[in-house]
């Protein structure tokens, strides 16, 4: 496949900058999709060309398509907020994106969904990005589809869990993850999406369960690991009742976390940076100042 411009989606996100750089890198036209190019500007995303526009808004981003090979959107939330639901982002939104890439006559279509989506089908973040999936599979454009195990912003959870002094795992923590560092996932897509792959299930280099993920985030710390099991009944029964007390932009993301936290979630390996060099770099920049490490929501990405 050959292409020249490529239209980047949720390009201010975690996986979305990682992606402008990979294509900015090959020599490639990177056109971001963002929501205010001056802010994206002061972030320091640098692409060829910032369009403005929401994915949300078909009439705010006419034109977007023009002379575009490929697509590849990031887009999705994790939080529910400012109105905005997971059917408004991750399936509306990037549905109204794949509308126009057919009308423009796009040659492909990528798109980043998560690993095991099959098995969580009753989680509402995973439901709306399946419903794109399968309009996405449907439509005449070729695609691609990308379903990482995790990112490695993702664990900052645990980093923070062990720098408070324990970490809390349900069950035995003998459940396995490989997630993958940004710079490697996008590697990954760009390779996958000039092979002209379909369906690419993706993790970093290490395979580990989660109690020894949690022994590396107190390595890291050099610390004595802490960790308290928890009984599993009570992340399956948090499962049952979080819907019926708790808000929306609260029990949904928590439902896609418990629902991870249930299962291996164990892509192909790919990827050179590992998860221990995460977890020190990160304690490293903590200490330069001085500042608690900060945990981010996994799988959040821009909304442009």
């Amino acid at each position: 496949m050959k292409t020249t411009t490529v239209l980047v989606a949720g390009a201010t996100g975690y996986l979305g900058r990682h992606i402008v750089k990979q294509y900015m890198s090959m020599g490639w036209h990177v056109r971001a999709l963002v929501r205010s190019a001056d802010a994206a500007r002061k972030s320091g995303l640098d692409a060829t060309e910032l369009f403005e526009g929401e994915a949300t808004n078909p009439l705010t981003f006419c034109g977007a398509m023009d002379g575009v090979n490929l697509v590849i959107t990031t887009l999705g939330i994790t939080r529910q907020r400012d109105g905005l639901s997971y059917w408004d982002v991750d399936y509306q939104a990037n549905a109204n994106l794949l509308t126009d890439a057919v009308a423009a006559k796009v040659e492909r279509f990528a798109y980043v969904h998560v690993l095991n989506a099959h098995k969580m089908q009753d989680v509402p973040l995973v439901a709306a990005k399946q419903a794109f999936v399968d309009r996405l599979q449907a439509s005449p454009i070729k695609s691609t589809i990308i379903a990482p195990s995790g990112f490695f912003s993702d664990m900052g959870d645990f980093l923070k869990m062990a720098e408070s002094g324990r970490v809390f795992l349900f069950g035995s923590g003998d459940l396995k993850l490989n997630p993958i560092d940004g710079a490697d996932l996008a590697e990954v897509i760009a390779r996958a999406i000039w092979d002209g792959r379909d369906y690419v299930p993706v993790g970093g280099p290490d395979v580990l369960t989660q109690k020894e993920l949690a022994e590396a985030a107190f390595t890291a710390l050099g610390k004595p690991a802490k960790i308290t099991h928890l009984p599993d009944l009570l992340r399956r029964g948090a499962l049952k009742v979080l819907p019926y007390v708790t808000p929306p932009a609260v029990h949904g993301p928590a439902l896609f976390f418990l629902s991870a936290l249930g299962m291996d979630m164990v892509g192909k390996s790919y990827g050179e940076k590992h998860v221990a060099e995460h977890f020190a770099e990160q304690v490293s920049a903590s200490s330069a100042t001085q500042s608690p490490i900060q945990s981010k929501p996994l799988k959040t990405r821009g909304v442009s």
